[in-house]
């Protein structure tokens, strides 16, 4: 491949939290059961249901006075103190950031449909709760990413609801009102629970993301270390730049990551990074047989190119989340979905883990993928899924290349291989798949000068030591398998044929 990142870009890149960190993703409401629910149930609205745990989300029915879907009025009572509570098996799982679907008062279990952005969900807990959050996970060397919905809000709003009724309130230019929007104002995507938000308003800024004591910036000085940026693809570049501007403004390598989950490539001016559901795409379709490793490999390489590596490290690469079906569902079969989920957790950029999904949980869609977590299922003594994503964690903690170097396809035909590089030779790691149901061998170019001839690589996973000669390097896989290699450092009588190659 091209000569290596030289050492000090590498050291910045081990040394910035937001290259390549585990991220575990928490729906609060679903994650953990309260201590107290009975006391939880008094804080519900009305028309609202506290479920029982081992209850699964249905479809309800579209309620037209209350604007939203009735299954979106029921909770089961997870809160951030339940979640504190389990915050020893997130980090024995490897994660190293914690991200929260909305946290901030609203009417919905999703909250999507913020009513006050200053205020922690009462059904959630207080500001003080969130506050030890962020310290229990900072005690833990973890982080903390929160959603901000800045495109909408929700109209049950007091901010929205004051504007709608006087055209003389100073947070009517926050909306955009007329007779050309049913019902008088634009909502996101035309739903009528959720007003769009003029982003132009200099005043909304201000409250959001601009000013000194701005949404953005408060709570990152409550602790918080980043934002996800909902529907950041609507927000547009403009506004997503001007946020991660203000976050970085107000806490020094903050994180702003954009939910924009097409081609992650063409935002790296705007965002951090992005959401990344490309790869796992990728993979699915090899390993479903709708294109050869050899063609995967290429369009990961591609995508790698265009987005430019230093913003594929920073993305998040999604194999499923709160808004999709989740991995067990669409991919049933768990050789399959192991080797995706290997793919997922060796390419450039921050692997998600979806709460429960780690557990071979099932769901179709929302709510089907919103269910209560499956505590019963937490042990990867009986759980292989469990155990295959918690060693996939601890490898890229293992195998720095994982998490911050660079990467390079490597030219095959059935087999899906690449690269990942540092400036270290010691570190560099080669990922072989084979998709199919029968052994492959096949001879890869090794696209590393600095990898010795005759220079053995083991595999991490238990697959025969293979050799780098001449420049290639011959595997054979077997079925449906997945081999990481590394080099091997043989010593003879203390000499190193690497000993002065880093």
């Amino acid at each position: 491949m091209a000569v290596l990142v030289n050492s000090d870009t590498m050291a910045a890149r081990r040394a910035d939290w937001r290259v390549g960190p585990v991220v575990y993703q928490v729906f609060i409401d679903r994650f953990a059961p309260p201590s107290d629910p009975a006391a939880k149930k008094k804080l519900l609205a009305p028309h609202a249901r506290l479920m029982d745990w081992a209850q699964v989300p249905l479809t309800g029915t579209y309620d037209r006075t209350a604007k939203h879907w009735t299954h979106e009025m029921d909770f089961w009572g997870g809160d951030i103190a339940s979640l504190r509570a389990k915050l020893g098996y997130v980090k024995g799982l490897g994660a190293d950031v914690l991200y929260t679907t909305p946290v901030f008062q609203a009417s919905t279990n999703h909250r999507y449909d913020t009513e006050d952005y200053r205020r922690v969900d009462p059904l959630l807990g207080t500001e003080e709760d969130f506050r030890k959050l962020a310290g229990d996970l900072h005690r833990r060397q973890m982080k903390l990413v929160l959603d901000g919905v800045f495109n909408h809000m929700g109209s049950t709003s007091p901010l929205f609801r004051s504007a709608l009724a006087d055209p003389r309130d100073r947070h009517r230019g926050w909306f955009r009102f007329g007779g050309q929007y049913a019902g008088g104002y634009q909502g996101w995507t035309g739903l009528a629970s959720l007003p769009a938000l003029d982003t132009s308003d200099p005043g909304l800024a201000a409250y959001l993301w601009s000013g000194r004591d701005s949404v953005v910036k408060h709570w990152l000085a409550a602790g918080a270390d980043g934002w996800r940026l909902d529907v950041a693809f609507d927000l547009g570049p403009r506004v997503c730049a001007q946020v991660r501007e203000a976050a970085h403004e107000g806490k020094a390598g903050s994180l702003v990551v954009g939910e924009v989950s097409g081609y992650p490539a063409g935002w790296s001016d705007a965002l951090d990074g992005v959401f990344n559901f490309y790869d796992v795409g990728v993979a699915r379709e090899m390993l479903a047989g709708a294109m050869s490793g050899g063609r995967a490999g290429k369009l990961l390489e591609r995508a790698v190119k265009d987005a430019g590596i230093e913003h594929a490290l920073r993305s998040w690469v999604h194999f499923d989340n709160h808004d999709t079906s989740r991995a067990a569902s669409e991919v049933p079969d768990q050789t399959t979905r192991n080797l995706a989920f290997a793919v997922q957790f060796t390419m450039p950029g921050a692997p998600v883990v979806y709460y429960g999904s780690e557990l071979g949980m099932t769901g179709q869609g929302d709510p089907g993928c919103r269910a209560p977590m499956r505590w019963d299922l937490a042990d990867p003594a009986t759980n292989p899924t469990l155990a295959w994503v918690g060693h996939l964690a601890r490898l890229r903690r293992k195998l720095p290349a994982l998490r911050y170097g660079d990467f390079a396809a490597l030219d095959s035909e059935k087999l899906l291989a690449y690269l990942r590089v540092t400036d270290k030779v010691r570190e560099t790691v080669m990922v072989v798949v084979n998709p199919l149901d029968q052994p492959v061998t096949e001879t890869l170019p090794f696209r590393h000068g600095k990898v010795m001839s005759w220079g053995e690589l083991r595999d991490v996973e238990g697959g025969p030591t293979v050799r780098a000669v001449a420049g290639l390097v011959k595997v054979t896989m077997r079925p449906r398998s997945v081999g990481v290699y590394v080099p091997v450092e043989r010593f003879a009588n203390g000499y190193s044929q690497y000993g002065r190659i880093d």
